[in-house]
């Protein structure tokens, strides 16, 4: 069952997938309306819940065996999506087993270190899930369409010209293979919203005032430069969709497929880590029984010994037990049927007889 599941996410997910190697053209190759063969969103709300149970199961499974974290990112242009989409995939894991780091304008501090420092140290421990809002990536995107940003990097003149984004991908490239070959997996999301689609999430930030904190007016100036962010996304994915860290291109125009196709991503990155519980030695095993008797000898009298066996117990049998509990009601019902006659005709009668 295990195995089929697997296949039918991984077989989902598939046209999602930038194929390493290949080069990206974001307008004819992603469609930001694809509904990944969903028909209707009442569809989706049984497989988005369906897949928040499962997260739940390996999130619980990952924080127990604490050998592997998981580290996904996410990227967008604004009002693609992000916030909604960690809070509703991430709506059924335990708040302790992950970590969101959001990565505003860098600050002087961080400006004192190499790109990548303040991301590093935001990763997330063994047994975690990690959520990068906004990553990265970052200094290959914003930093590319806007370059006068990196003026304020101090880069040396060597590190400077032409060749930096080529290096910067190998660099990045490079570090996130150092993370998966130490046991993080890194789920790489960039949630494709169409132009027509922002527009219309501008305006309802606008008309709604509960929304109207979401908006900016920074937001409408860096849609002017939407044609630039489409082209330095293409090669964005093009240079960094890796065998060891792929990138999917998340269908964003309709949130709830968008969500559906996130938590198929990371469910698919859980199974194939397929983190276990880990195994009790017998001297454990041992241990255990001898508490266990302990507890057993405490229970007051009258009191099931292993309560919660017994529930388990019943649980197992819970099939049978229900057709024995709904025959001895309807028995118990019967006969309380037969009584009232009976006293009706005998009070009947003591009348009749008087």
């Amino acid at each position: 069952m295990a195995d089929e599941r697997a296949e039918r996410i991984a077989a989902f997910i598939k046209p999602l997938r930038v194929a390493p190697g290949s080069k990206v053209d974001l307008l004819q190759d992603f469609d930001p309306g694809y509904k990944a063969g969903l028909l209707k969103k009442k569809d989706g709300v049984e497989l988005l819940r369906t897949g928040i149970e499962l997260l739940a199961d390996y999130q619980r499974r990952l924080a127990a065996q604490r050998t592997h974290g998981v580290l996904m990112c996410l990227q967008a242009l604004d009002a693609g999506g992000k916030d909604g989409t960690i809070r509703h995939v991430m709506s059924g894991v335990n708040p302790q087993g992950v970590h969101v780091a959001g990565f505003k304008v860098p600050s002087a501090g961080e400006l004192d270190h190499d790109y990548l420092w303040r991301y590093v140290s935001d990763l997330p421990r063994r047994g975690e899930i990690g959520i990068f809002n906004r990553s990265h990536y970052e200094e290959v995107l914003v930093v590319r369409v806007h370059p006068e940003h990196l003026d304020r990097q101090e880069l040396p003149p060597e590190a400077m010209g032409e060749r930096i984004w080529e290096r910067r991908y190998r660099e990045i490239n490079d570090w996130e293979r150092h993370l998966t070959e130490n046991g993080f997996s890194v789920v790489k999301l960039f949630l494709n919203l169409s132009k027509e689609e922002q527009r219309t999430r501008f305006l309802k930030r606008i008309d709604v005032p509960e929304r109207n904190w979401k908006f900016s007016a920074s937001d409408v100036r860096e849609r002017t430069y939407w044609d630039d962010y489409q082209r330095a996304f293409s090669q964005m994915l093009s240079a960094t969709s890796t065998r060891w860290a792929p990138w999917y291109v998340i269908p964003a125009d309709r949130k709830w497929v968008a969500r559906i196709c996130a938590a198929a991503v990371l469910a698919h990155t859980l199974i194939d880590i397929d983190p276990r519980y880990p195994e009790v030695s017998k001297k454990a095993h041992r241990e255990l029984a001898e508490v266990k008797q302990d507890l057993e000898d405490e229970a007051p009298a009258g009191a099931a010994a292993d309560p919660y066996a017994a529930s388990v117990a019943g649980a197992h049998n819970g099939g049978r037990s229900r057709t024995k509990g709904k025959k001895a009601k309807k028995k118990r019902e019967k006969e309380k049927g037969r009584k009232k006659e009976r006293k009706q005709t005998l009070g009947a009668g003591g009348r009749h007889g008087r």
